[in-house]
């Protein structure tokens, strides 16, 4: 039974121990990247559950800086031009404004939603002569996707959940050896009325001998006497 207990406790921190990893994990999420002319408005929408976060980071792509194999050399890269600045606005289901930035090249939104249902990013490129197509380099999570797990791997709160596993081990125990403990007393609070109703049958009939015994006595004795003064 011991045996069987240590079992359950190790498979019970075995289990929290890998729910809080599958939290901790970021879930991978690639960014999206599009192409925006000048003079256009692009809007991207996203479903938002109410009371969940959400996060959104946006940038121009420089078009001096280049790309090998998908890497960018940042170190070609120079101050954009007005011509490569947009505005962003993001706004919730009924209409309310939840971000706005005008003319920028990068920037990032975080709320918390008060409304159930698409919300709405919209870029905007001002008009120039000669045109020109933007790249923008969009980013937006919600929900779990949208919080920030990466400090909760760190070696002093991993030292506290592990403090706190011993200290659920030990509360498990605990309440393990009380209910063992009150398991015995309830066997033996069993045996003894088991015990005790036993002795109580044998004095009851013990009783009721006694009874019969001094009743038939008693009638032999008044018998015995009326029959010398006959009176039967």
């Amino acid at each position: 039974m011991e045996g069987e207990f240590y079992d359950s406790v190790r498979r019970s921190s075995f289990l929290f121990v890998t729910i809080v990893l599958i939290l901790i994990v970021p879930n991978p999420s690639t960014s999206l990247r599009f192409d925006l002319p000048s003079g256009n408005t692009k809007c991207i929408s996203e479903d938002v559950k109410n009371n969940a976060l959400s996060v959104g980071k946006y940038s121009v792509i420089n078009p001096d800086v280049t790309e090998d194999h998908g890497v960018i050399d940042h170190t070609l890269k120079t101050p954009l031009p007005d011509s490569h600045k947009i505005t962003v606005r993001v706004t919730s289901p009924y209409g309310n404004n939840i971000h706005y930035a005008d003319r920028v090249e990068f920037g990032t939104f975080s709320f918390t939603s008060k409304e159930d249902g698409d919300y709405m990013t919209c870029f905007w490129a001002h008009d120039h002569k000669p045109a020109v197509t933007l790249t923008v380099d969009f980013d937006w999570k919600s929900g779990i996707a949208a919080k920030d797990w990466s400090n909760v791997a760190k070696k002093d709160q991993l030292d506290n959940m592990e403090t706190e596993l011993k200290k659920m081990e030990d509360t498990i125990r605990s309440i393990h050896d009380e209910m063992f403990y009150l398991r015995e007393r309830e066997e033996q609070m069993q045996e003894l009325n088991k015990s005790t109703n036993s002795r109580m049958a044998w004095l009851s009939f013990l009783s009721l001998g006694i009874c019969l015994s001094v009743a038939g006595l008693q009638i032999w004795h008044l018998k015995t006497f009326f029959e010398k003064k006959k009176l039967i």
